[in-house]
């Protein structure tokens, strides 16, 4: 195999219409990168193909630190040639549709790809459009989002910027990249507004659809303390349907003894967690969970993350059916398990790799303080190092806003292993 990046499609040249891969990967973000880089790294002869149609690779943990003020949007984003595995192929396209009776797949143009094995994870799309209103009003008059690098820039510009009255942060009723970014930049908010002499007249409220701030005991009880601590107000039972940027109001669809009803929470600055779901293409292909709460993910058994009902599919990451929290840390404990299962698969040997749910959130609770909050399936607070997870901590505010980063780029990305789990590729 060749030690550099090959490619095709990306030039003038005619491309064929059938390609032929062992080993197809779809997408090019955290989870298709790191799986493929640890693929090859256990052997170099592997016929590796990577289908991604971005020319650019974006490290989106560092986002709420964007809008935050406290890093770069340039120091995210790299190109995506320069991120994929030596000895990889890049396919520059689109995947459209999926054909596992065939084991193919069809990209938006036209081509078809044919393997042995695939890999699906295409990452997790955001439904800007399932918020009345939003995708109009983002992006100015204090309507912000950091799950858009177009957007995190903006948040930090209407931080630094506000003069008080409402700034609402919101959480979605649907699975979401990172459980914990929703907060994370409402806490900086809060200091930013407290250093700039607004928080005595700012009303700072969170309004999630949950009947709790967070899903995992243990770091739910001490966020409830820290928003205590803070004055900010929580409004469960609180799901954002609708923006009105002309009498700037949002509207929240909420559950009282009277039933179902609307409200609407005047705003002057409001920072949006859209609602997420699988990819529209994996949804309507036969790699989809067809019932159940988990319909529309990438069927998989969450252990061995092999396909339920093609054993040369597999899938990790976000557009999988793995019941985690979805954090780029996950991704790094998957990897290694669909890594091994599918070369056991390959050899007809017995599948030997077991992921258990490990998930990472370092939840920011102000600038120079993390809560690195660790757990797996069975929601039990966990730690990568000799302390309570549980309790803020200026070193694990180095470890997110330094160390991550560094390890996400230079080994995650390159398929090493490293030992700290939490070290892991960290959230959104």
């Amino acid at each position: 195999m060749s030690n550099s990046p090959i490619s095709e499609g990306q030039t003038s040249q005619p491309v064929a219409n059938t390609l032929r891969h062992a080993i197809v990967v779809v997408g090019g973000g955290a989870a298709g990168i790191t799986v493929a880089a640890q693929l090859l790294e256990r052997d170099r002869t592997l016929d590796v193909a990577i289908i991604e149609p971005s020319d650019k690779h974006y490290y989106q943990p560092a986002w709420s630190l964007v809008g935050g003020g406290a890093y770069r949007l340039e120091d995210t984003i790299r190109d995506e040639k320069d991120c994929i595995p030596p000895g990889a192929t890049w396919i520059k396209a689109a995947a459209q549709t999926f054909e596992p009776e065939q084991n193919r797949v069809v990209t938006q143009d036209g081509r078809r790809i044919e393997y042995d094995y695939l890999i699906v994870c295409p990452g997790i799309q955001i439904d800007w459009d399932k918020i009345e209103g939003l995708q109009d009003a983002i992006g100015k008059d204090g309507v912000t989002s950091n799950y858009s690098k177009d957007y995190a820039p903006y948040t930090w510009e209407v931080l630094k910027n506000f003069q008080g009255g409402n700034a609402i942060f919101t959480f979605p009723a649907t699975p979401i990249k990172c459980a914990g970014a929703p907060q994370k930049i409402m806490y900086l908010a809060d200091d930013t507004f407290r250093s700039n002499g607004v928080r005595d007249r700012t009303n700072v409220i969170y309004c999630t659809p949950g009947a709790k701030i967070f899903a995992i005991p243990g770091y739910c009880e001490s966020l409830e303390k820290i928003v205590d601590r803070r004055n900010i107000e929580v409004k469960y039972q609180h799901n954002l349907k609708a923006i009105r940027p002309q009498t700037k109001e949002a509207i929240f669809e909420t559950t009282t003894e009277a039933g179902v009803e609307e409200i609407a929470v005047p705003y002057d600055m409001i920072h949006v967690t859209p609602p997420m779901s699988a990819p529209d293409f994996i949804k309507n292909s036969p790699l989809a969970v067809q019932e159940g709460p988990s319909k529309g993910w990438v069927d998989v058994d969450k252990y061995t993350t092999q396909h339920n009902v093609y054993p040369n599919v597999f899938s990790l990451g976000d557009a999988s059916s793995l019941p985690n929290s979805k954090t780029a840390a996950a991704i790094r404990r998957q990897a290694p398990a669909l890594v091994e299962n599918l070369l056991s698969v390959k050899a007809s040997r017995e599948l030997g790799g077991k992921y258990g749910g490990y998930a990472c959130c370092p939840l920011v609770t102000g600038y120079g303080r993390t809560i690195m909050a660790e757990f797996d399936y069975d929601k039990v607070p966990k730690s990568s190092f000799p302390f309570d997870p549980t309790q803020e901590r200026y070193s694990m505010w180095l470890v997110k806003r330094y160390v991550l980063p560094w390890l996400y780029w230079n080994r995650m990305l390159k398929g090493k292993p490293f030992e700290a789990d939490a070290l892991a590729g960290g959230d959104r």
